[in-house]
Order: C-alpha cells, then structure tokens, then sequence
C-alpha cells in the first residue's frame, strides 16, 4: 500500500480522499497492523481506477517497456500469498506480483458444502486445472454430472463453464491447488472481480 502511494506521490489524507477509505486505516494497514477486506480492496481498486492485479504489484522496470518479457521468475509460499477470504473458500494468490500472468496459481481452503450455499456458478475466460491436496471436493458443472475427487486426483476443464466446488458429505474443509489459464492478460483482475459476488 505504502508502495503504491509512493508511486502515485499521494499523501495518506490525499489517497484516503481518493479511496473512501479513512486515513486512520490506511495507516494501519500500510503499518501491517491491519488486512484489508476484499471488499475494500474492491473499493480501493475501483475508485483509483486501478485493476486488482495492479494493487498486488510493485512497478517494475518491465512495466515501463514494452519489450517482451522472456527471463520472468517467482517464488512463492503461502506466508507470501495474496489472500482473499469469501464464504466459500480461502483463496491464496500465489506469485501475485507477476503481473500480465497467463497462469494463475492458487490454493484454496473449499467450505461450500452445498449448491444453495455456493450460489450462482462461477465463470470466467479460459481453462482450469485443480488438484486435491486434502480432503475431497463435489466439482458441480454445467454440463456434466457433479465428480468427487480425492486426495491425489484432479480435473481439467474449460472454466467459461459454469463450475463449483463443494466440500464432500463429512469433509470440513478440503485444500486444492488450482491453476487457471487464459490469454486474456486481465484474467487476474476478474477472477478477483468474480470473487466479490461469492
């Protein structure tokens, strides 16, 4: 947060009359005494007119270029993952300060135990792989049968259709390591975007 104030050359009162969001928590979180919600990291992104991608990112030389990127690298773990929490899931970006990803890795902590509960399926550009970890997950689809998988096992399949996931009858929680994949370089953004109608 400091960082893209910094970028932006905003004083906190100047970026809280910017965001909406009071100084007093801004500070805070610049202070890493506080997390921002994803709806405020929603609100945020919306009033700056930033994508979300943009606020997990440190400017970089190769933003600044148009030369193609061929040497990028990342190392991740989830201490350093971009969490998102909703309802259903825990989400941990992993990598998220590449930006102009082509792949999106996440694990994600699955508590949805039924349809009503998930809502409306999600959809979005590209493709999806995801593997369990642990626990078993229902993968609901539009157009097949729902599948359980179990731990090992995993599923390939076009993401623009409609997809939950659900924890299976006696499983609390269930981990699952997804990659989605797709040439839309805003793929990122509205994942994040999709999130905040969970």
């Amino acid at each position: 947060m400091r960082s893209l104030r910094s970028r932006k050359g905003w004083t906190l009162k100047e970026m809280s009359e910017k965001s909406g969001i009071p100084v007093s928590t801004l500070s805070k979180v610049e202070h890493d005494r506080l997390t921002l919600s994803y709806d405020k990291l929603y609100q945020l992104g919306q009033k700056l007119g930033m994508r979300m991608s943009e606020l997990f990112a440190e400017e970089s030389e190769e933003d600044k270029t148009a030369s193609a990127i061929t040497a990028r690298r990342s190392l991740g773990d989830l201490q350093h993952a971009v969490r998102i929490e909703t309802p259903n899931y825990d989400y941990y970006y992993l990598c998220a300060e590449l930006r102009r990803k082509r792949m999106i890795p996440v694990i994600a902590k699955v508590r949805a135990k039924t349809a009503k509960q998930f809502g409306d399926l999600s959809h979005h550009s590209g493709e999806e792989f995801t593997y369990v970890i642990k626990g078993s997950v229902v993968i609901n689809t539009e157009f097949y049968d729902p599948v359980v998988l179990t731990e090992g096992q995993s599923i390939y399949f076009d993401s623009s259709m409609g997809h939950a996931y659900l924890t299976t009858e006696g499983c609390e929680e269930a981990t699952v390591l997804t990659v989605m994949s797709s040439a839309d370089e805003e793929q990122m953004q509205t994942l994040l975007t999709q999130h905040a109608n969970v």
